[in-house]
Formats: C-alpha cells, structure tokens, sequence
C-alpha cells in the first residue's frame, strides 16, 4: 500500500473526503517528525511507539575492496509495535 491508497482507506474508513483524509495524514507525519527531531518519544496506546535511536560509532569494511572502515554514529526514527497490536496477528 503506498501513501496514496492509504489516503484513500483513510478517507473510506473515517467517511471523510480525500482533501481532508490527506490532510490527516500530512498533519500526523508533520506531528510525529516534529516530536522525534525534539528529542521525544510518541506513545500512542495499542498500536506502538516512535522514538529515536543512537547507533554507536562501529567498525565495518569496503566489501570491494576489503578495507576496514569507520562507520559514523547516527541517529535512527523506530517504531516499535505494541503488545495489543502485535497480538492482532497471532
């Protein structure tokens, strides 16, 4: 499902217009990227929660060339699925 068929199940299952289901979507990505890029965390209850990662700086190679290399440390957005939401599938 790309953005676009899911603005439009959005738009069937809430029984909004496409404008306004688009919207929704925007603002709920807006919100969420705003959050993480503050440095906190979005929690929402029975489906999972949105936070930031800090990977380390590691050691890793050139698969070419076989080359040790530095890989930088890096800061990574994650969702990690709630138990409830998780269950749905079991």
């Amino acid at each position: 499902m790309n953005k676009a068929e899911f603005i439009k199940a959005i738009a069937q299952k809430a029984g909004i217009s496409l404008s306004d289901a688009t919207a929704a979507v925007d603002a709920y990505t807006a919100v969420v990227t705003e959050t993480l890029k503050a440095g906190d965390k979005v929690a929402i209850a029975n489906f999972g929660s949105y936070e930031i990662k800090e990977k380390p700086e590691r050691q890793g190679f050139n698969p070419i060339t076989k080359q040790p290399i530095t890989i930088a440390a890096s800061k990574v957005p994650t969702l990690k699925f709630g138990k409830a939401f998780k269950d749905m599938f079991n």
